[in-house]
């Protein structure tokens, strides 16, 4: 199967409409939610949203920052797995859902991570927070510039749980890029987020995610509840290569936020597919350049061109290479030169500029002459 390519070359950018076959995609299934969003976590399209962007209270998914911020700290070597965790009377005192730490009790690290990401214990996420932060506020402070940096324009965090407190508040696409940075950056964290109980001061509790018992392709990541938030998850499966991140938030009770995100993530996985369309650092297209030191230089991508499109319409895919008809020296390697584009039925679904791959040099004063007399006959007499 081949990808229909449509190079268009322009010096002044204009739209070009690409004619595909008509291609019927079923509705998506109606989600009984506030909001919710389905993403493909590697070229981040976005398959179904509602209000996805919308702040809401977010509960103890909240806790998927709280477990990113440890990830990073970890990795930092700031802290250890093995760290002996005082517990405080502070953390032993919180209410809601718990792990059942004793105040004045040292706790390992990796033992408290497990009581927050399935148990979802409020007791060991403030005992994290205070291990970090030395504080739960410096420890949120944390979560904000965590969540600053990685783009989350809709959260803003004022403690580790996601107990109710005015202002906080998160929206699904934040959770679903959170959840991306973590399975991405910190695949060994993650990877406490599939386990599917864990036991405690002689207590068994299952993970609170039941779709780990559902859906075999699921591999985390996590629920929440309170009044004001209604019940929430974020969920992510992988199947053949393909991972989907779900969030459903403000669902009635456990079974709808189970049923509305293995709807969503069914559907995901029957009608889309992604591939790696174009590598990074290939040769894409050889344009002609004026006054270097080359008398052509080398387009392609920084990096990978990865596309979700609807299953079975790979060959229906468009790709316009869009560059400037008059390149001029110099070009320094790695700069933007154009713009690739991928659509289907006119629809685009990813752009990302054509870089230069070759550093191109301005050529002397002769030779720059020599050009710029070609140049001007050839654009007085027309030649393309």
């Amino acid at each position: 199967m081949m990808i229909r390519l449509v190079v268009v070359v322009l010096l002044f950018m204009s739209g070009v409409t690409v004619v595909a076959a008509e291609i019927k995609i079923p509705e998506p299934p109606e989600i009984a939610a506030t909001s919710w969003l389905l993403i493909d976590a590697a070229s981040d399209q976005v398959l179904v949203e509602h209000k996805a962007r919308t702040p809401q209270p977010p509960a103890s998914l909240t806790k998927i920052m709280t477990s990113y911020v440890a990830a990073e700290e970890l990795e930092s070597g700031r802290i250890k797995l093995t760290d002996k965790v005082l517990i405080s009377e502070n953390a032993w005192k919180q209410e809601g859902s718990r792990m059942f730490v004793q105040v004045g009790t040292e706790v390992a690290l990796e033992d408290l991570l497990r009581g927050v990401v399935i148990q979802s214990g409020n007791d060991a996420t403030v005992a994290i927070a205070e291990h970090i932060g030395g504080s739960e506020d410096a420890f949120a402070e944390m979560m904000n510039k965590h969540g600053k940096s990685l783009g989350l324009s809709g959260t803003h965090y004022f403690n580790s749980t996601g107990l109710p407190a005015e202002g906080h508040v998160t929206t699904a696409w934040d959770l679903a890029k959170l959840s991306k940075a973590l399975i991405n950056r910190h695949p060994d964290s993650y990877r406490m987020y599939s386990e599917k109980t864990f036991r405690w001061n002689d207590i068994d509790q299952p993970n609170r995610n039941r779709l780990l018992w559902r859906d075999r392709s699921v591999d985390g990541i996590k629920t929440g509840h309170t009044e004001e938030a209604g019940f929430c998850l974020v969920a992510s499966a992988m199947r053949d290569g393909m991972r989907l991140i779900s969030v459903v938030m403000g669902t009635e009770d456990d079974n709808a936020r189970m049923d509305e995100s293995q709807k969503l993530l069914s559907y995901g996985f029957r009608h889309f597919e992604s591939r790696e369309i174009y590598a990074a650092d290939v040769v894409l297209k050889q344009s002609e350049i004026w006054y270097g030191e080359s008398d052509t230089i080398d387009l392609g991508l920084a990096k990978s061109a990865l596309v979700t499109f609807p299953r079975g319409h790979y060959e229906d895919l468009a790709v316009e290479l869009e560059v400037p008809k008059i390149l001029e020296a110099p070009y320094a390697l790695g700069a933007e030169v154009g713009t690739l584009r991928v659509s289907i039925e006119g629809r685009k679904l990813f752009e990302a500029p054509l870089v230069s791959l070759t550093e191109v040099p301005e050529a002397g004063f002769i030779s720059r002459f020599f050009d710029f007399i070609s140049l001007f006959f050839s654009q007085l007499f027309g030649d393309d």
